[in-house]
């Protein structure tokens, strides 16, 4: 079968198109038959030093979700099964490839209606972005500060916040991107590579009332400074290359709170199901801007890691 084969930690020239030999269900498993992989930005850490959640050591194939076809199943998997389509975890390596193999309940079913591209959009972006909402609570009347508000996650949570009635104060990276976010008509846009870019967030609606923070590093903490108290802080990534600074102990005398969810697997698996059927009903719509075919992960990677990308970025793979 065709794959990417990630042959030693690097840039993205390391990703390099493969043949692999075709997997087998064993018994317990399933055969999943990939039409779309997804890309995250941790993936794009791990390919450079090894650095994230995923373990494993070179040679390997990465990609940790994708969207497929179910294509056989091993010994005490119900045949039914065959055909349906499904996306699913791969426990962090092998999605970079047309066929995967996986644990009979790692799939999780495509719900009537929603094109599958859009489901693997959905399965980890959406679930992380329903989670973080779930933990901060926004109400209405809540001012919420979303950065890496054009990202995957961020896209997602900012339909969230603005669902629930709160006021949304989007913040990204660069013109394009803040674009991007500005044709979604949010109510508060702002360029975070600007030096006075909290100066504008305070003079458009004061503190804020929620930060979440997928950027990290320095943009982390000058969000945290626009916290009124009694204020919430959640971290979800670090574009900007280090998880967010902020001392547990700054933050009770600022009356802030740091919020950590640890969702378990059963809780995860039913956060993905609630993410594809806020997808399928239209109440959760996934911007997928980039699109490459599998043989050039090496550029999705290169993108993502020049800042390039907005929204969600896939591979075609069938």
């Amino acid at each position: 079968m065709r794959a990417v084969w990630l042959r030693e930690f690097g840039g993205p020239e390391v990703l390099v198109p493969g043949a692999a030999p075709d997997p087998e269900p064993g018994p317990g498993q399933i055969l999943v038959a990939v039409a779309h992989a997804n890309i995250t930005f941790v993936e794009t850490m791990f390919r450079a030093t090894g650095f994230g959640p995923f373990t494993g050591d070179p040679p390997l194939i990465p990609g940790n979700g994708v969207g497929g076809t179910i294509a056989a199943v091993g010994p005490g998997v119900d045949p039914a099964l065959v055909g349906r389509l499904v996306v699913t975890a791969t426990g962090g390596t092998g999605g970079y490839a047309e066929r995967v193999v996986v644990d009979r309940d790692a799939p999780v079913p495509v719900p009537q209606g929603l094109p599958l591209d859009q489901a693997v959009a959905v399965m980890a972006d959406g679930r992380t972005a329903l989670m973080l909402a779930r933990a901060a609570d926004p109400r209405p009347g809540d001012r919420v500060l979303v950065e890496a508000a054009a990202g995957g996650v961020g896209t997602l949570l900012t339909q969230l916040v603005a669902r629930a009635g709160a006021t949304v104060v989007a913040a990204a990276g660069g013109p394009a991107k803040v674009a991007v976010l500005r044709a979604a008509t949010l109510d508060v846009v702002v360029d975070y590579r600007e030096p006075d870019w909290t100066d504008r967030v305070r003079a458009a609606v004061g503190a804020v009332d929620v930060v979440f923070d997928g950027v990290g590093g320095t943009i982390a903490r000058e969000a945290f400074d626009l916290l009124d108290p009694g204020g919430r802080m959640l971290s979800f990534g670090l574009a900007g290359g280090t998880w967010a600074d902020v001392p547990a102990d700054l933050a009770a005398a600022r009356r802030v709170t740091l919020l950590r969810p640890h969702p378990r697997p059963d809780e995860l698996r039913a956060l993905t199901e609630e993410a594809l059927a806020l997808a399928a009903a239209g109440r959760l719509r996934p911007l997928i801007a980039q699109r490459f075919p599998l043989e050039r992960a090496a550029d999705a990677h290169a993108a993502m890691a020049a800042r390039a990308t907005v929204g969600k970025t896939l591979l075609d793979v069938a």
